[in-house]
């Protein structure tokens, strides 16, 4: 039993460098999300090979591997290797998948980021069991049946009773002299952070520039999930309105039209006064879009919106521009003009796949 513990301790380790080896890979592709759960994700390993015991004689009684050189291909039948011209009968290849709990590839990504942990803003005060068992009760399990305070009691109640004998100090406690360990329950302060997604779907944003936007909330949150016992994550789509969806909504809305991007910060902003005080929680908004907006003076709007009410309030404020053929890109620009000089707001270009793992890193590398 402890030999099988040993070597299923050392797969799984080899199967974690496999994955630590390809992280950045996986950064730019979204086979993960499908295959994510609340804990763990299944992560396709191709590269690890199974050894198979087959039981009976070799072919060759003497060892030698038969004709040819080392690297020949060879058939299932020991003959020259043919590639197959239509439906076989053999059994292929098949990819390997393993669980990794979501907390093991959030620490992945941080040491391949080099990320650092975030200090926490906000602290909510919840009701939690303290880790000590310092009070007493009447009731509990024997195992928690404590001794000395059981003895004295049956004690007391001996020499009350007048049948204490000094010359046989015998003593037998009943149930009512029984007395267990508890614990208390107390205030314990517990991080908790909300993530607000926006993003722009207007006819300007394609597919795939909304699978990008995709694969980056999968790192994003896995990452923030690690830092914060608990999370929540609200979902804002927008063209000229904004409206709150849920996950999947988020990820598979597909709409046209025109793009207002103060509508999404309205309603980003009305929830945090509403829901989400600066007071008891750490707050992350991320915007995505492919940079166009229906006028000048809107972006204005947003400027001022986000240096005097939502920066104020958040632990930081990211901008990931995704390219877009028909996107013209000026709103990170005019962000930067006007907001550059903010700690707070840290904003990203994304040209395609190969730039998610830069501007990842870009948004959770300030630690805050």
């Amino acid at each position: 039993m402890f030999r099988i513990e040993a070597d299923r301790a050392r797969f799984r380790e080899i199967v974690r460098g496999k994955i630590r080896a390809d992280i950045r890979k996986f950064l730019s592709t979204g086979e993960l999300i499908g295959r994510c759960g609340d804990q763990a994700v299944s992560i396709p390993v191709p590269q690890i090979q199974l050894p198979q015991i087959r039981f009976g004689p070799n072919d060759n009684g003497d060892g030698e591997g038969g004709e040819g050189e080392s690297g020949d291909p060879q058939s299932a039948d020991g003959g020259e290797g043919q590639a197959s011209a239509g439906a076989g009968e053999q059994e292929g290849n098949h990819i390997l998948e393993v669980e990794v709990d979501l907390q093991d590839l959030a620490e992945m990504l941080g040491q391949e980021l080099e990320l650092p942990d975030i200090q926490p803003r906000g602290v909510n005060h919840l009701a939690a069991e303290g880790g000590r068992y310092n009070g007493m009760q009447n009731s509990g399990p024997d195992s928690l049946r404590h001794f000395r305070r059981t003895y004295k009691n049956a004690l007391k109640r001996s020499i009350a009773a007048g049948t204490w004998d000094p010359n046989r100090p015998r003593v037998v406690p009943i149930r009512e002299d029984f007395k267990f360990r508890a614990r208390n329950v107390c205030e314990k302060p517990d991080s908790s952070a909300v993530v607000f997604h926006m993003m722009d779907v207007s006819g300007s944003m394609g597919r795939e520039q909304k699978e990008i936007v995709r694969i980056k909330a999968f790192w994003i949150d896995t990452w923030l999930r690690s830092q914060y016992r608990n999370i929540e994550v609200v979902y804002i789509v927008h063209d000229a309105v904004a409206k709150i969806v849920d996950q999947h909504t988020f990820f598979h809305l597909r709409e046209s039209g025109g793009t207002k991007i103060s509508s999404a910060y309205e309603l980003c902003l009305k929830q945090i006064q509403e829901r989400y005080r600066p007071e008891d929680w750490n707050i992350y908004p991320f915007h995505y879009s492919d940079g166009d907006n229906w006028s000048a003076r809107d972006t204005e709007y947003c400027v001022t919106m986000l240096r005097d009410e939502l920066l104020p309030r958040v632990n930081q404020f990211c901008y990931g521009q995704v390219k877009s053929a028909h996107g013209s890109g000026q709103f990170k620009k005019d962000l930067d003009a006007a907001l550059g000089e903010e700690e707070r707001l840290v904003t990203s270009g994304i040209t395609g796949r190969s730039d998610l793992a830069a501007s990842i890193k870009s948004f959770l590398g300030k630690g805050r």
